[in-house]
């Protein structure tokens, strides 16, 4: 066609697209079915290969200075527990260096003195008490027929005696690792100590990192719950010493009434022992009845040392352990036990101790959760 003496070529229209059939994919749409290189295997394998091994080195490390993380953790332990006491002083207008001052002194003081009042008399006694273990085992079984049998049958009498006999002997021996063993643990104490002192100085900055770790949203509650927590552990810990002071002061003077002998190392043995939950108060209770009767003049003052531990049980459960302990977490009769068990397996008596205050703490932290998400 022409328009003003030119000429309009047409261009042909392009051909309508096929529609594509059903099921196929869009150019360009990635493939399901992508082949991994032998090189990214490489590298996956690499990168799981270091982080196994980088998991094992950690361990053995823990592993190596294990007995260093302990005196850390018991020393953490220790300053948590005498927080309160440097707190009370901190309110009554005191700088915290002069109250930690203040409180390190008197737990030094205070352990010297029970050691210098206590040591010298217990090591005595107990000598005693070893050396005169045939002796009394033949007087008990003068007066019992059965033990006496018994006795007679396996030879009790006999090889006790025969080991009294063997043990200076046997100390004798084994005097430089005794030696070897006293100084690792006063190594260990003034190690502790001074750990102790350093955390309970540094107290609050401490506790400050831990909740700069959580979250801005969430530090306030977390605050609030780690001032519980130590509120609690210190709280039990001063309280169950408390109640270790009652055990050992009520049972000496029950011992000295009844005319038993050794009261100054049975009663510091019951002080102990109880610190230990659930169980430690009937193993003391059990420890003092066997020494009387072996050492007892009658049966009498063995049934009364026996009456004794049963009504102090009563009285310290329901009279004592609720007064000094009414600012604590209650815990369950069974929860106690199993932590206990699991605190003594993993640590020995010392887990044993630190295992409930350290389970209380946990209640607290699950209690303010579950509060603040209701």
């Amino acid at each position: 066609m022409t328009i003003a003496g030119e000429t309009a070529q047409v261009q042909p229209e392009p051909a309508a697209a096929e529609p594509e059939p059903a099921g196929a994919e869009p150019a360009g749409a990635p493939r399901d079915g992508a082949v991994v290189t032998a090189g990214q295997v490489y590298r996956w394998a690499m990168a799981g290969a270091l982080g196994v091994l980088t998991v094992l080195v950690a361990a053995v490390a823990v592993y190596v200075v294990r007995d260093i993380l302990v005196l850390v953790l018991i020393a953490v332990f220790i300053a948590v527990s005498l927080d309160p006491a440097v707190r009370l002083l901190t309110r009554r207008g005191m700088r915290r260096s002069f109250a930690v001052a203040i409180i390190g002194l008197l737990v030094v003081v205070a352990f010297t003195g029970f050691a210098w009042s206590v040591v010298p008399p217990l090591v005595g006694q107990g000598g005693r008490l070893v050396n005169d273990l045939p002796g009394y085992l033949h007087q008990l079984e003068e007066k019992s027929q059965a033990l006496r049998e018994l006795g007679r049958q396996f030879k009790l009498t006999d090889r006790l005696a025969e080991f009294v006999r063997q043990l200076p002997e046997r100390l004798a021996a084994s005097t430089l690792s005794f030696v070897q063993q006293f100084f690792g643990a006063v190594f260990s104490g003034v190690t502790v100590l001074v750990l102790t002192i350093y955390f309970m100085a540094d107290l609050p900055r401490l506790r400050r990192g831990l909740v700069r770790l959580f979250p801005a949203s969430h530090r306030s509650p977390v605050a609030n719950a780690v001032d519980v927590v130590v509120a609690k552990v210190g709280g039990y810990m001063i309280g169950n010493m408390i109640i270790s002071v009652f055990a050992g002061v009520a049972t000496f003077a029950a011992l000295k009434l009844l005319g038993v002998p050794f009261a100054v190392p049975l009663a510091v043995t019951v002080a102990i022992a109880d610190l230990i939950p659930m169980v430690g108060a009937t193993l003391g209770a059990a420890i003092c009845v066997l020494v009387s009767a072996f050492t007892a003049a009658s049966w009498t003052a063995t049934v009364g040392v026996a009456v004794f531990f049963v009504v102090y049980q009563q009285i310290e459960n329901y009279l004592i352990a609720p007064r000094v302990l009414r600012n604590t977490v209650d815990l369950s009769a069974v929860a106690i036990l199993i932590t206990a068990l699991i605190g003594g397996t993993v640590l020995g008596v010392v887990g044993a101790l630190m295992a409930i205050p350290i389970a209380a703490a946990i209640k607290v932290v699950i209690s303010r959760a579950r509060a603040d998400q209701g």
